[in-house]
């Protein structure tokens, strides 16, 4: 790459790597990856996340899933869990993998029925005439002309 043929067949011309690269067509940065000696990067899925050393084993979290699925604490906030679980001299997990267990069997959620909540709309006021509406000064009142607002206007 540093050197090209001249116009004579047995003399070579010195070439920088910038021209070599573009008389060639080839980038940069690929000439270095190949003069650098590393391996190419292979094409295809990632490869899978490395599992902490500390990670409860699947039989550990089914032994947690069944504490918590478990009649007794079937109504209980999973710190209550944690907490009367300590009490009993029982420790499975902390009370943030209880919750990355739960959340990762999609149970973590609010668990009585909830009522939707309303649609609110803001009350309006329209004054006919004196003394029908009192509001605060900066306040905007509808009044009976088409498009108008007024300002402490009665």
């Amino acid at each position: 790459m540093r050197a090209l043929a001249g116009e004579n067949e047995g003399t070579l011309t010195p070439l920088s790597v910038i021209a070599a690269c573009q008389v060639l067509g080839v980038s940069r940065a690929s000439y270095y990856r190949q003069q650098s000696g590393r391996p190419l990067p292979l094409m295809g899925p990632p490869p899978p996340c490395r599992v902490a050393g500390r990670a409860l084993t699947p039989e550990q979290q089914q032994q947690v899933l069944e504490q918590l699925h478990s009649e007794r604490f079937r109504d209980k906030a999973v710190p209550q869990v944690y907490a009367t679980l300590l009490d009993e001299g029982v420790y499975l997990c902390s009370v943030a993998t209880m919750y990355r267990l739960l959340r990762k069997h999609d149970e973590v959620h609010e668990r009585r029925r909830q009522r939707p909540h309303l649609a609110l709309s803001r009350p309006e006021l329209l004054a006919n005439g004196p003394n029908q509406v009192w509001s605060w000064d900066i306040t905007k009142l509808k009044v009976p002309y088409m498009h108008h607002t007024a300002v402490g206007m009665w």
